[in-house]
């Protein structure tokens, strides 16, 4: 078991950002992602938000330099997956398949995961129309008709994308109005591809090898509507990947991890950073600070000062 003075769980924005501010600090420090690094910012197509890129930046390239600047600092990243944390005086030690992790101090970094529906057909056809990911996989769907479902930024961002390449795309919003910041709203009102269906929930996703139909629901009491479309793109929330610290940390009744304004958690050493913790705004620009922040903090913690 090799110790770090810094562990890192998760490597999207916020474990990038601490782990460049951790390695200037020159502490030991180590990410340990389970997939890739870039976390859900590297699925965006276009960040138009993030400081410095006038013209905005995708979410690729953006966690391509970051994932570069932070090894070029001398960060190392290893892919594990974390499965539980036991503490000991000396710091934390994070248990993955077949192997211990020991850090003098630990940021958890390790974001959302997308809700899914929870319809009929849902689950049989993940892969074969039903995607959580426009910019993963919305070249398979060239000159198909789609439908995008939800009411936030990622459902807008995500449907303007698939204009790229659908034929039609259908917003599916079980509201009247839709939580988009408005300049979004007005980039999916004046799109000639895009159609809003207000009041709308997916009843269930039909289909015989590939999804062919979308059987919607009207909030109101109005008739079902039958879609006929190739492919589901989901966007209706997230859930933080924290509950295998369910029985160490404090979390909230979402299951956000509570931290005070120093990113530290309920125990001693262990912060938390980014989209995974209780906080108002869930944005690439809020968790790179939120990392910033955590690692500072931690470095103050393991020279003593609390």
């Amino acid at each position: 078991m090799k110790d770090w003075d810094l562990v890192i769980v998760g490597g999207g924005p916020a474990g990038l950002s601490a782990g460049i501010y951790g390695a200037r600090a020159r502490l030991r420090t180590l990410i340990v992602e389970k997939l890739a690094c870039g976390g859900q910012a590297a699925t965006t197509h276009r960040t138009g938000d993030y400081p410095g890129f006038a013209r905005g930046i995708t979410g690729p390239e953006l966690m391509e330099q970051m994932e570069k600047q932070a090894q070029s600092l001398g960060v190392q990243v290893h892919y594990a997956e974390a499965k539980d944390l036991r503490s000991e005086s000396s710091g934390h030690v994070l248990l993955t398949d077949g192997e211990e992790i020991k850090g003098k101090a630990l940021i958890i970094a390790t974001g959302t995961t997308p809700n899914a529906l929870g319809v009929p057909g849902e689950d049989e056809f993940r892969g074969r129309g039903v995607s959580y990911c426009a910019t993963c996989d919305g070249a398979f769907f060239r000159d198909k008709d789609v439908v995008v479902v939800g009411g936030g930024n990622s459902a807008a961002e995500g449907a303007l994308f698939m204009t790229r390449f659908a034929r039609k795309v259908y917003v599916v919003h079980r509201r009247d109005r839709l939580r988009a910041t408005k300049i979004l709203q007005e980039h999916l009102a004046a799109h000639s591809k895009i159609e809003l269906l207000w009041n709308k929930v997916v009843k269930e996703i039909q289909g015989g090898a590939f999804v062919e139909r979308i059987l919607l629901a009207d909030t109101k009491g109005g008739p079902d509507l039958a879609i006929d479309a190739s492919g589901v793109f989901v966007y209706i929330g997230n859930s933080p990947n924290s509950g295998w610290l369910r029985s160490h940390l404090e979390l909230d009744e979402r299951g956000y991890i509570i931290t005070d304004e120093r990113m530290q958690t309920s125990l001693p050493g262990v912060f938390a950073a980014g989209d995974v913790r209780r906080t108002p705004l869930r944005q690439v620009v809020t968790a790179v600070a939120d990392g910033a922040v955590a690692a500072v903090e931690a470095d103050s913690f393991l020279g003593g000062i609390v």
